[in-house]
């Protein structure tokens, strides 16, 4: 079974619903600028990051629009933190640069992943994430995004402190 078919059979099996749009390979949030695609809903930014000893790792989920300041997070949490390898995001994960989505954390069986998400996201009623892989966008309800990760296990939080606003 694929990466991405996995993320298909967890979703049926927890009844969510989604759409799915297929798209180019889309490596980063400027790539999706690019293309100019319209999908409904909060498209995601998606960071893996570790802690500076790297024994701690963090998705930290954030609107497409703002960027992470590091040094508020770092802070938050007490930690200094950078990008994780690609080694580390195929080991916790399964997944590769281009194509990192809360769907990898169906991966992280031992729930070694913390989830960081900007408080903001709660105000959309839909949501975007890859399928594990970059050709397509699966849209779902952010309701049923909270039940996903409830049934991943891993452990997550909202936080209102860790971006800014890119300016167009």
């Amino acid at each position: 079974m694929t990466e991405e078919e996995k993320v298909y059979k967890v979703l049926d099996e927890l009844e969510i619903n989604y759409t799915c749009h297929e798209h180019p390979p889309l490596y980063t949030v400027e790539d999706a600028k690019k293309f100019d695609i319209d999908i409904p809903g909060a498209h995601c930014k998606n960071l893996f990051l570790k802690n500076k000893k790297g024994k701690k790792h963090y998705l930290v989920i954030l609107e497409d629009s703002k960027r992470l300041s590091f040094n508020d997070l770092s802070d938050a949490l007490n930690e200094k933190l950078s990008f994780a390898s690609e080694r580390r995001l195929e080991k916790y994960l399964k997944l590769k640069p281009g194509s990192v989505s809360a769907f990898g954390l169906i991966n992280d069986i031992n729930n070694e992943v913390k989830v960081i998400i900007d408080s903001e996201l709660k105000k959309f009623e839909k949501i975007n994430f890859h399928p594990n892989v970059n050709t397509k966008t699966l849209t779902i309800n952010f309701l049923d995004f909270e039940n996903f990760l409830n049934w991943c296990g891993n452990e997550f939080f909202y936080c209102d402190m860790i971006t800014y606003y890119i300016r167009p």
